[in-house]
């Protein structure tokens, strides 16, 4: 018996995992499928990227009883990304069964979180602060609760949640099922597992050596607040045929969309929500080149394929390698050449060196296209749209009588270049604001000196403080610049153009276990 038949699942949830695209399980859904639908406990030690998130989500969708209008399943997963990311996935599969799920997480408005729990959910999945929130409020109740699920064990006891799961776990039925699943098994795993597990089966699966398909990789430093425009820029430096652009989430997916048709691109979204009516809608204008840009989440393009795709962009890093793998391999068909850009931000460089490493790929760096870069890539496109307009039939009249009198003020080479001015730059001019503007720090010129609040006595000095910094922003420790280190605080100079890069990598992260704070130093502090 082959694909998912042979777990005896129910119709619907078979059908779920067809509309996803899955044909033949991985390792790891042959191995856990059955045992969790058997009721045993398991650890599964497997990478992001194995397909463990249809392992576990498979059998607890099996399982549900929809006819309840109770929470029979809760899944801890560390970030408010990858509580989404499951959430999708498990809904998408449970949607024939109409398994209603829950992603909740902070950052998002707790009242609508309660209504959406007062109203009836089947699976929760959420981050252990937010999750605790709710037990505690008693919003969230757990006397149903048949699967705990701890999802990406070790990245949440890095986080340093282990107290929080802990109390998590106190809130929880003794009769439930628990699921761990880990990339790697530090001993505090195991006494985890010891703890409140029983009779675990351990499975194990390697995912073997992922590659890259042979194209060409490139990536680019961009800020957070200004990354629409960023995609914007690169968008209109690029020769693009066809692209696809990912999006972490729906919601990201529709409004990167909006943002993109609003700048007059020729773009569409598709992602789990659409019918499959409004999906054929959008997969045929894309075939047919009537939309250029198929703005998607990973879920929805599965089964995508078209072979004239010149670029792929990846607009929200993925979270795992075999993702960025899969996304990537949608360009470069058929011996055609492709690209793909990937769009990091200061908190994502963690993730594209964990990516470079396991693919053996080193994507190559780019500056982010100047105005004049975009301007000149762009002449060719806005001469051809003047010609055209010339050669139609559109009446011109009042235009004309415009430059003739202009004409006798200014030179007609004056009065074009002003037009050109009005209707070609004002959208791009506006891609030129900065989000810093870090003013005087008593730097050498073309630098930004930053205070960084410890100094000796976090046993640091110049190698080690340079070094975290290369790592932290993705940056060569050739271009951090000057180092003063002092017992309690320290000065780093970063040249004008990084700063603002660096400064949202370095804030508020860790260097040798001390939590830092780095702010723009004052003039006067350059004597010191």
């Amino acid at each position: 018996m082959n694909g998912f038949d042979r777990f005896k699942l129910s119709p619907e949830i078979l059908r779920g995992i067809r509309d996803l695209g899955f044909e033949e399980p991985s390792p790891i859904q042959i191995k856990c499928i059955p045992a969790i639908l058997n009721g045993e406990d398991v650890i599964g030690q497997a990478q992001t990227g194995t397909g463990k998130t249809a392992a576990f989500g498979i059998p607890i969708l099996e399982k549900i009883q929809t006819d309840k209008n109770t929470v029979q399943s809760i899944i801890l997963a560390p970030t408010r990304e990858l509580a989404i990311q499951v959430s999708e996935e498990i809904r998408s599969i449970g949607r024939p069964k109409r398994v209603r799920t829950l992603p909740i997480y902070g950052g998002q408005a707790i009242s609508r979180q309660i209504k959406a729990l007062q109203q009836g959910v089947h699976v929760v999945i959420g981050t252990p602060g937010r999750l605790l929130d709710h037990l505690r409020r008693g919003t969230l109740k757990t006397d149903q609760v048949q699967v705990v699920v701890l999802d990406e064990a070790d990245e949440m006891l890095d986080m340093g949640f282990i107290d929080d799961i802990e109390e998590v776990m106190r809130f929880m039925p003794g009769s439930r099922q628990l699921l761990l699943f880990s990339a790697t098994m530090p001993t505090l795993i195991r006494q985890l597992s010891q703890k409140y597990m029983r009779k675990a089966k351990f499975i194990t699966v390697n995912r073997g050596e992922v590659t890259a398909p042979a194209i060409t990789q490139i990536y680019y430093r961009v800020l957070e607040s200004i990354k629409v425009e960023s995609l914007c820029r690169i968008l209109d430096s690029e020769e693009i045929e066809l692209s696809i652009i990912f999006c972490r989430t729906k919601k990201g997916v529709d409004e990167l969309t909006d943002s993109l048709q609003a700048r007059g691109y020729l773009a569409g979204g598709l992602h789990g929500d659409l019918t499959q009516q409004q999906r054929d809608r959008v997969m045929n204008a894309f075939r047919q080149g009537e939309i250029e840009l198929l703005v998607a989440t990973d879920v929805a393009a599965r089964g995508i394929d078209v072979g004239s795709v010149s670029h792929v962009v990846n607009y929200d890093i993925p979270q795992d390698v075999e993702s960025y793998v899969h996304r990537i391999g949608r360009t470069g068909r058929a011996g055609r050449k492709g690209m793909a850009l990937t769009l990091v931000t200061p908190r994502e460089m963690k993730q594209l060196r964990q990516i470079e490493k396991e693919t053996g790929a080193r994507l190559e760096l780019r500056e982010l296209p100047t105005l004049e870069e975009v301007a000149s890539k762009q002449q060719e496109s806005w001469m051809a749209q003047i010609e055209e307009t010339i050669q139609s039939d559109i009446d011109l009249t009042m235009m004309e009588d415009m430059v003739k009198q202009l004409t006798e003020k200014f030179s007609i080479e004056k009065v074009v270049a002003a037009a050109f001015h009005l209707a070609f730059f004002d959208r791009l001019s506006k891609n030129e604001e900065t989000t810093y503007n870090f003013g005087e720090t008593g730097a050498a010129p073309g630098m930004v000196r930053f205070f960084i609040n410890i100094g000796r006595n976090a046993d640091l000095g110049p190698q080690e403080l340079s070094k975290a910094i290369a790592e932290q922003a993705g940056i060569s420790m050739r271009q951090v610049g000057k180092i003063n280190i002092y017992d309690r605080f320290s000065f780093v100079e970063i040249p004008k153009e990084l700063a603002p890069f660096v400064y949202e990598a370095l804030k508020q992260t860790k260097i040798k276990g001390s939590r830092i704070n780095m702010e723009p130093a004052r003039p006067r502090t350059r004597s010191s």
